[in-house]
């Protein structure tokens, strides 16, 4: 079962208000759910979040994959900076991809050569 920590809308017509919950990624978006983790209310000036940082970070560490919109919601409350410092660290002392061909037989010419 895939996870994922997302926005369920909710509110008036044209007065969006959220609540972030986990859900199984097949269930529709205001559908079922598993468990409530806090609101977020665009309207207001500034936004209002409120999330439970102990309950995301649980599942977080389980599995759960937020979405894009989530994962920077969870940034600004502070629940999402372990595991974006660790993905960080683990880029770091990744191997660096080039883009050069390898090219077996030798007749490759370099820049001095052509020059």
């Amino acid at each position: 079962m895939a996870v994922k920590i997302r926005l369920r809308r909710m509110g008036a017509h044209k007065r969006p208000f959220y609540r972030i919950v986990v859900a199984d990624s097949r269930s529709p978006r205001d559908g079922r759910f598993i468990e409530e983790l806090g609101y977020y209310n665009p309207l207001t000036d500034p936004a209002d979040i409120k999330i439970n940082v102990e309950k995301a970070k649980k599942w977080i560490s389980t599995g759960a994959q937020p979405t894009d919109t989530v994962r920077a919601l969870l940034k600004k409350a502070g629940a999402f900076a372990d595991a974006a410092k660790k993905s960080e660290e683990v880029a770091e002392f990744a191997p660096a991809e080039t883009n050069e061909r390898d090219d077996t037989d030798g007749t490759a010419e370099t820049a001095a050569d052509a020059g």
